[in-house]
């Protein structure tokens, strides 16, 4: 793979990522999702064994909306102070998961054990929110620091959308663990500015 690929591919991950992060805090704020990219989100968890990083987010076309928040961050045109440091937290979060062999087991277990209900009924609904969320709650939440995402106490006080919310920030550490598999790292985040809003930029044409 050349490093113009990997970039390529990588900044499809990181994509998936922070568009996860963005729903992660709609839906804290709000309570409601933008239904086509929660399903986004949701059906890349259950893309275990996916042919490329684009086939986990069903295309490339999906994640502009992440590629459109990366290019405004990679640019120095986001505002939002807010995403960046959820994203950081997240990836912090992928590290000490990845090195938790028995945690990693028991939530692709978990996933498997899922994905019939999200194939039958769909990845977004109540039962799989739940279900995702209650796996969330279970494993990655014990993990230390944990990612706290601010939001509406009116919302964030209702089960349904913590459940709704801890579903989506395990698709976030699943595009996380995707995008260092790819060789992704921080440094990218540093030293490889140009070269990723470059490769951004061709996905986004």
């Amino acid at each position: 793979m050349s490093q113009s690929n990997s970039i390529s591919e990588r900044v499809l991950a990181l994509a998936g990522l922070v568009q996860a992060l963005a729903q992660v805090r709609r839906v804290a704020d709000t309570g409601q999702a933008n239904a086509a990219i929660l399903g986004t989100a949701l059906d890349s968890v259950f893309r275990i064994d996916a042919v490329s990083p684009a086939a986990v987010y069903g295309g490339t076309e999906p994640l502009r909306p992440g590629l459109t928040l990366l290019r405004d961050y990679f640019s120095s045109q986001s505002k939002d102070e807010q995403l960046p440091r959820l994203a950081l937290a997240v990836v912090q979060l992928e590290r000490r998961f990845v090195r938790d062999a028995a945690m990693a087991t028991r939530v692709q277990a978990g996933i498997r054990a899922h994905a019939a209900t999200a194939e039958r009924l769909g990845s977004s609904h109540p039962e799989v929110l739940a279900a995702l969320g209650g796996l969330y709650a279970e494993t990655l939440s014990h993990l230390r620091p944990r990612v706290l995402v601010q939001g509406n106490p009116h919302y964030l006080g209702q089960a349904p959308v913590v459940a709704e919310v801890r579903a989506v920030l395990l698709a976030a550490v699943r595009s996380a663990v995707l995008w260092r598999q790819l060789g992704g790292s921080l440094w990218d985040l540093l030293l490889r500015r140009r070269d990723m809003l470059a490769a951004i930029n061709t996905h986004l044409r």
